[in-house]
């Protein structure tokens, strides 16, 4: 069964016209690169839907497993498309015994995200064939997890764990990790994560796995691209830097020294400021409360650092106001539930899979070939040398 899907436009440029008729962006700023019915980022309102429906609305009131039907088939599954969801993600989770294998030769000391990478490849090498469909999709997404856990435990000297089929996608990933049924704040709070982070219109990921599609390659091809762009500190790669800032201030009365101190040497404040959004994040809004109330100790801390980090960025630089990003309750939110700063990206991409393969097969839907162009700086009409006289 596929998905409903909307036609691709060649690369146009919205921002104003420079008088050339080969626009070039810097990291393609201002390019529309596609057509897209899945999300839409409105940066100067802080506005997020998928699909319509307003984030706020979703990360209070949707599981993972109903944003990812959402995505995939065009709209809110009813209880028994939902139930039907669940139980192929139940059925799915399981870990293939070749791929569990590739995953036990890794080396414990393997960033999880070249794990992850690393296992997608393998799936694909084992079961990928043909044109994407919604079947591989939901087989890949319902994985991700799986993967990641496996890795986990086993460097840590542990078994993986199967799956529990109550459990929903959140609270079976922590399971998973952890081998205790998780505490229902922590899943409420991971589960928000997993809906927040979906996807989120033309990311560096989401248009990497949109390229690769657009050749008519694999989903686990384009899947593991998708992992390679969220794989960089640019992209998905920060939030651990947000955990590293938060561990080394320690407590409230540390703060504002810290930050004047860092400020003062150059140093970057991770967590604040986007390239999109002109005003607060509407993710870390609602990543902010699920902190407050799953862990009011970290919180407490989380909070201080970012009124103080505010309020030093504007004096820095006054007029050039910043705003806090998902990245920073993101990491705080990770670190209230424990996990490692190591998978944080990781769980990034555990959430990011549901958009990045509803992106793919929306590609595939109606298919042109990703194909820009670039403006040579080089060296004009050299003249040629032969080697014997260079």
């Amino acid at each position: 069964m596929r998905g409903p899907g909307t036609g691709n436009k060649p690369l146009k440029d919205t921002s104003t016209s420079t008088g050339t008729t080969k626009p070039n962006k810097g990291g393609l700023e201002g390019v529309v690169a596609a057509t897209t019915a899945l999300s839409n980022v409105d940066g100067m309102a802080g506005r997020l839907t998928y699909r319509g429906y307003d984030i706020h609305d979703l990360a209070r009131s949707t599981t993972f497993e109903e944003i990812a039907y959402l995505l995939w088939f065009g709209h809110l599954p009813n209880q028994k498309e939902l139930s039907d969801l669940c139980r192929r993600f139940a059925t799915e989770r399981t870990i293939p015994a070749s791929i569990m294998q590739t995953i036990r030769a890794l080396s414990a000391t393997a960033d999880p995200m070249d794990v992850l990478r690393t296992a997608v490849s393998a799936w694909g090498a084992v079961t990928i064939s043909g044109k994407p469909t919604i079947e591989q999709a939901i087989a890949l997404t319902a994985r991700f997890p799986s993967f990641l856990a496996a890795f986990h435990r086993l460097r840590h000297g542990q078994e993986p764990l199967e799956s529990l089929p109550e459990l929903g996608h959140a609270a079976n990933y922590l399971y998973l990790l952890t081998g205790k049924v998780p505490k229902e704040g922590y899943v409420r709070g991971l589960n928000a994560h997993l809906v927040l982070l979906a996807d989120h219109g033309m990311n560096a990921s989401t248009f990497t796995a949109r390229i690769v599609a657009s050749t008519e390659s694999d989903i686990a091809s384009a899947v593991v691209a998708a992992i390679g762009a969220l794989k960089g500190p640019l992209h998905g790669g920060a939030p651990a830097k947000v955990q590293d800032m938060l561990r080394a201030i320690g407590t409230v009365d540390n703060a504002e020294g810290w930050l004047r101190n860092a400020i003062a040497s150059g140093e970057r404040i991770m967590g604040f400021g986007h390239r999109v959004y002109k005003t607060e994040d509407p993710r870390a809004e609602e990543l902010r409360e699920m902190v407050r109330v799953a862990d009011p100790e970290s919180f407490a801390l989380a909070h201080r650092v970012e009124e103080l980090a505010l309020m030093l960025l504007e004096e820095q630089k006054p007029g050039r106001r910043l705003y806090t990003n998902v990245e920073y309750y993101f990491a705080a939110l990770m670190h209230a539930i424990g996990f490692s700063g190591d998978l944080f990206t990781p769980t990034f991409a555990v959430s990011r899979c549901a958009g990045w393969t509803a992106h793919i097969l929306e590609q595939s839907s109606n298919n042109r070939l990703i194909r820009p162009e670039a403006d040579y700086t080089g060296p004009i009409s050299q003249r040629f040398v032969p080697l014997h006289k260079r």
